[in-house]
């Protein structure tokens, strides 16, 4: 019987290498993700034949499919035998990409349904777009990112050790400045972001920061999926500072990012603010994702 446990930092290299083995792009498919969120999402893991399977025990258990250079097919029996025996028999799985479904129901034709979740598509753009905003389609961003540079006393930073604590606390006062809205999501994130602070180095993660007079008024980091795609986890600003939005995005791509092909923004969560903003930086690639549910 499968053994399902809690990420750990020690898992760091064995996780990275199987999910690099699923040649996918998105956002699920890096470690600190699953690890910075493994409190919230009550996220575990184990390791089958070579494979990784991950669980994600939150309202109702949902695994993602199978990564590594194991046998797939078996993998998924494996984890239907195990809802089986350990939940109410229904199995689902998460974020399935068009490839992993594809795969999936050639594995097992017409065993699941497929069902679209448009809220974790995630966002990739190309990282040339990002850091030279060229043409009229990024007009508007050139413009707010030139009122920063012209109106304020700036500079923009690389995170490190010493001035990680910076952005932590910056991070606190923009939650306290959003309260209001806060329905417990902001709760979790801060969760998810003192994690994704607290291990940053061990992580792999790499960041940038944006100071106005001095003050951190911006910072965002994340981590590489692969070779070719690096994924931002978090990006925060003071949205009363004109330009510091697309100020830190620019800066952090020109600066740290300029190596990658793509940068995979991840998704919007199903909040039309968020879905607005992303879709104003020209998306290369919309990736679907799919929840797929076992019919047996």
């Amino acid at each position: 019987m499968l053994e399902f446990r809690t990420p750990e930092i020690s898992d760091k290299d064995r996780v990275t290498e199987a999910m690099r083995a699923s040649g996918e792009q998105a956002c699920e498919y890096c470690f600190g993700n699953l690890y910075i969120w493994s409190r919230v999402y009550k996220n575990m893991i184990t390791f089958f034949d070579g494979m990784l399977l991950a669980r994600d025990c939150g309202e109702k258990p949902c695994y993602l499919y199978p990564c590594g250079n194991g046998d797939k097919k078996r993998a998924v029996g494996e984890l239907i035998s195990y809802s089986r025996a350990e939940e109410d028999g229904s199995f689902e799985m998460y974020c399935l990409t068009p490839k992993s479904k594809a795969e999936l129901e050639g594995l097992f034709p017409g065993e699941f349904d497929f069902i679209e979740e448009r809220a974790y598509f995630d966002y990739i753009y190309n990282c040339e777009d990002l850091i030279d905003l060229a043409g009229r389609k990024y007009h508007s961003k050139r413009n707010h990112i030139s009122y920063f540079k012209n109106n304020f006393d700036w500079s923009y930073e690389k995170i490190t050790p010493d001035n990680l604590s910076e952005c932590y606390e910056m991070n606190r006062k923009w939650e306290r400045l959003h309260i209001s809205e806060n329905d417990g999501a902001l709760d979790d994130e801060l969760d998810a972001i003192r994690r994704g602070f607290i291990k940053f180095g061990k992580l792999g993660f790499v960041g940038g920061l944006l100071r106005k007079d001095g003050e951190v008024i911006a910072y965002t980091f994340g981590e590489e999926i692969n070779s070719e795609v690096f994924c931002v986890h978090a990006e925060k600003a003071y949205s009363d500072i004109r330009g510091a939005y697309p100020m830190i995005n620019q800066q952090f791509c020109e600066h740290e990012l300029f190596s990658y092909k793509y940068i995979n923004r991840e998704d919007d969560t199903g909040d039309e603010g968020l879905r607005k903003s992303k879709l104003s930086y020209n998306p290369a690639i919309i990736l679907p994702k799919y929840r797929a549910v076992y019919k047996g």
